[in-house]
């Protein structure tokens, strides 16, 4: 593991406990779950090339609609707070979860960045490639300049980039701090950043940290009770406004973190005021999370 990569002091043991006794869905209801949101993934590789020859507007509206029909099948209810604005933006979200992906996706679908090692997943793998996913060795530091300029090409071609700053995936009580080579490529293309928060309740559950199998992950998603994400479209920044991609980055954290008054963009849900992002982190383990974060640290 490079030195350089980002690590979250989270751990399963810490943040995601065994729920107690009566607050866990049956085990019978858990495995229909977990067949039915593996049945659906599997459904939707299976009928991926069909969307090769559509638009991206077309191809967008079956990203949607599959990731939608994959979150639901996995017992997670959504809520979207905002409306996603027109034209081509770099979303930056904080990151919790696996399923932070196909949430976004079912909101914002673009072209996502992710570890060069989801390209050799099975199954899920060829069709991250197939959807555009632009892929970073976070080995490879000399490999970084050429992913901005890819994403400020993509961007400046009209699509939407989505990118988790941080590097690495956190349980939800804090964030990590922005990593700020992504913003470059905002800078470059003259495209506005859009914030997004990601909440998910309760807080447990949802958390894929430190070195947490992915079987456990689905198996403690399929088993909660009442899962409940929260996708929060805040207001866009405007990459022109800040001097350089720190100044960005930051802007961008601190909409997320809920530590400026930023109002959700055209908000659609009947919903409380813009609450803050909870800031005080329960995990005092420094142990490293290189297994379970699928973002960069761009």
């Amino acid at each position: 593991m490079s030195v350089w990569l980002p690590t979250a002091p989270c751990t399963p043991r810490r943040c995601a406990p065994p729920p107690p006794p009566g607050a866990a869905a049956g085990r019978t209801r858990a495995a229909l779950r977990l067949a039915a949101g593996l049945l659906a993934v599997l459904a939707g590789v299976a009928l991926s090339p069909l969307a090769v020859p559509l638009r991206p507007a077309g191809r967008h509206v079956l990203v949607r609609l599959w990731c939608r029909t994959v979150l639901r099948a996995f017992g997670l209810r959504v809520r979207v707070i905002g409306t996603p604005p027109p034209g081509p933006h770099l979303v930056v979200a904080n990151h919790i979860s696996w399923l932070d992906v196909p949430l976004v996706a079912a909101v914002l679908p673009g072209r996502t960045v992710a570890k060069r090692e989801v390209r050799h997943w099975p199954v899920l793998g060829p069709l991250a490639a197939l959807g555009g996913t632009l892929f970073l060795d976070r080995d490879r530091l000399r490999t970084l300049p050429a992913l901005v300029r890819d994403m400020a090409r993509a961007l400046a071609a009209g699509s939407r980039v989505v990118v988790f700053p941080e590097g690495s995936t956190w349980c939800g009580r804090a964030q990590g701090r922005f990593r700020p080579a992504a913003f470059q490529a905002a800078l470059d293309a003259g495209a506005p950043v859009q914030p997004v928060r990601i909440t998910y309740r309760p807080l447990g559950p949802a958390a894929f940290v430190g070195d947490d199998p992915l079987t456990a992950s689905l198996w403690r998603i399929a088993t909660a009770r009442r899962l409940t994400a929260e996708v929060r479209l805040l207001a866009p920044v405007s990459a022109g406004r800040h001097p350089d991609r720190r100044a960005l980055a930051r802007a961008a954290q601190a909409a997320v973190a809920g530590r400026t008054p930023v109002a959700p963009h055209t908000a659609v849900d009947s919903d409380s005021a813009n609450h803050p992002f909870p800031s005080v982190h329960q995990c005092r383990n420094s142990s490293p999370a290189p297994a379970s974060s699928a973002a960069t640290p761009a």
